[in-house]
This record gives C-alpha cells, sequence and structure tokens, in this order.
C-alpha cells in the first residue's frame, strides 16, 4: 500500500513571502503524526495543501495516492479535516449540524441514522442535541466538531490546531479519542503549538520559519543532546543569571524557562560547578544547579536556533 501521506519539497509563497519551505516527509497509514511548529510556523499552509484548499506553488504531495494538487475533490472526499476556526454553525442545534454534514458527506437514510447515533455518544453530548452548538463548552464544542469531521469514516484525518483553547481537561479527554480512532487505522496528522501533545504522536516534525527543523520519534529528536549535559539553574534574579551565562563562550546554549534557567553544556559536573561559581561571584546567589531530562521544549529553541533565517526576528514561544 501507498503511504497516507507523501511530501517531497512542498513549497507555497504568497508573492515575495515563502509560507512553506521546502518540506520533505512521509506519513505511514494509521500512524499519529505531529507537525509542531509555533504560531506562524507555516503548519496551517501545509495543511491546507495537503488537503486539497491550497494550491502549492512547487513540489509535490500525495494523499492516499492522489496528487494533492492534480485532483484535489478527491482527495477532499477521502479525508476529515478539522480547521483551526471552529468549523460548526452556531446557529443550529447539535443534531442539526451533525445532520448537515452528514448530507455534504453523502449518507443517507439508514447509514446517516447509524452515524448520527455515533457521533452524540462520541462527543458525550447524549440528551444534549437540541441546544444550540454556538452556547456549549469549548470542550464540548471540540468533540462535536471531531464528531462531524469523521462522520463519512474517512482513511486520513487532519486536525489543525484542534485543542486550541481548550482547556487541560478537554484536551486529554480529546486525545484519547484520537487514540481510539487511530486503533482503528485512521491516518492521523495533527498540528499544534503545544509540545507537550507531542508526547501522543508516534513520531514528530518540527517546523520552523516554513522549514523542517527535526523529523523523528519523540526520543529520536531528543537524541541532540545524547553528548551534552542540559542543566537548570535556580538564582535569585532569573534575568542577570541569563544575561551572566550568555556571555560564557564554553556554554553551549542558554534559554528562560519561567524563573529557571536552560543552559547545555559539555560536561555535567565540571561546568555545572564553574557555573555556579560564575553566578555567585556576580553576586546572583545562591544558585542551585541540576541536571535535567531536556524537555521537548528544549529540542524545539535547539533546533529554532539552529534554523534561523538571517534577518529572522526570533521565536514566537510555543
Amino acid at each position: 500500500m501507498t503511504a497516507a501521506v507523501e511530501i517531497a519539497d512542498l513549497r507555497k509563497t504568497f508573492g515575495a513571502f515563502t509560507a512553506v519551505d521546502g518540506i520533505s516527509l512521509t506519513v505511514e497509514r494509521g500512524e499519529i503524526f505531529g507537525f509542531l511548529g509555533s504560531n506562524g510556523a507555516g503548519k496551517s499552509t501545509t495543511i491546507r495543501m495537503l488537503c486539497g484548499l491550497l494550491s502549492p506553488t512547487s513540489g509535490s504531495a500525495r494523499v492516499l495516492g492522489v496528487d494533492v494538487a492534480r485532483d484535489p475533490e478527491s482527495v477532499k472526499r477521502r479525508i476529515g479535516y478539522m480547521s483551526q476556526r471552529f468549523s460548526l454553525y452556531g446557529d443550529l442545534s447539535v443534531l442539526q449540524n451533525i445532520r448537515f454534514f452528514g448530507g455534504v458527506y453523502g449518507l443517507r437514510g439508514d447509514e446517516l441514522a447509524a452515524r448520527e447515533a455515533w457521533a452524540i455518544e462520541m462527543s458525550g453530548l447524549a440528551g444534549k442535541e437540541d441546544l444550540l452548538t454556538g452556547d456549549l463548552p469549548g470542550g464540548w464544542k471540540q468533540r462535536l466538531a471531531l464528531a462531524c469531521a469523521v462522520l463519512h469514516r474517512p482513511q486520513v484525518l487532519f486536525l489543525d490546531e484542534p485543542t486550541s483553547g481548550v482547556d487541560p481537561i478537554s484536551r486529554r479527554r480529546f486525545w484519547r479519542l484520537i487514540d481510539e480512532m487511530a486503533a482503528t487505522g485512521v491516518t492521523v496528522f495533527v498540528t499544534t503549538h503545544y509540545l507537550d501533545e507531542a508526547e501522543y504522536c508516534e513520531r514528530v516534525a518540527l517546523i520552523h520559519a516554513g522549514r523542517l527543523a527535526a523529523l523523528g520519534t519523540v526520543a529520536e529528536v531528543k537524541r541532540v543532546f545524547a553528548d551534552r549535559a542540559v542543566l537548570e539553574i535556580v538564582a535569585p534574579d532569573a534575568g542577570a543569571a541569563l544575561e551572566t551565562l550568555g556571555g560564557a563562550g564554553w556554554i553551549l546554549d542558554t534559554s528562560i524557562f519561567g524563573n529557571r534557567i536552560h543552559a547545555v553544556v559539555r560536561d555535567e559536573r565540571a561546568d555545572g560547578a564553574r557555573i555556579r561559581a560564575l553566578l555567585e561571584g556576580a553576586g546572583n546567589g545562591p544558585a542551585t544547579v541540576a541536571r535535567i531530562v531536556p524537555s521537548l521544549e528544549d529540542v524545539f529553541i535547539h533546533y529554532v536556533k539552529d534554523e534561523e533565517p538571517a534577518g529572522s526576528g526570533g521565536l514566537e514561544a510555543p
């Protein structure tokens, strides 16, 4: 069988602005694939091209073997798509939305009735079928939008920032639904700027400024620190500590996480002692230094700095 998604040197420009800059990757069938990056990185532009909603400037993309540029309508019939913006009609009831989207997907009769019942159960809205969709809490809206996107049992599901603005508990429930669908063989391609959501994905791609910065499992992309140590530093004045450590040439990288500093070094023991002495010598003590397991955010910041285009204004926080 062909892969679910095949992308080769995909580019999209808007005048002089390059939104997607030569991305290549493959997503296998039944995989939960995370497309991660900060706002404005090119995630939504990529997913809109894969859904046949936007024509590529150059390169190629195939979904279930179908070329998205040559036959976008065929792609649309085979996929489910949940856009970044809430896609349902707020002035229609829950059931009316489900019936509308069922009709759009060509469902009729007993099949439509069965899928309506499934959607109500999946979204946890039994007994609330007559409520206006616009009056639902955010988590309920997202589950209903997901149910409507998969009414026609698509083989590939594209989710663009599906949990944006949703509370943490609703986010976890939403991901449980995604896991259940993937277990039935559905391929899930999901964009997000919540780096913790990468833990739900079998593989991830990190994108920045339209370019692919890293690709692999979470464990694989973290191997960038295999021969280095990430130290977490706590000092009375975090801002001053960041400035002091940033001037030390033997520290490979520094970044701030709230009131803590993360520093990448080659020698945990020797460089940790040097950091402590440097801060306390600058009057910013007592300072504590401890090695930590790098987070995906550490990895993302590392790759972003390596991939930062000349003249860029810097990273937008995920």
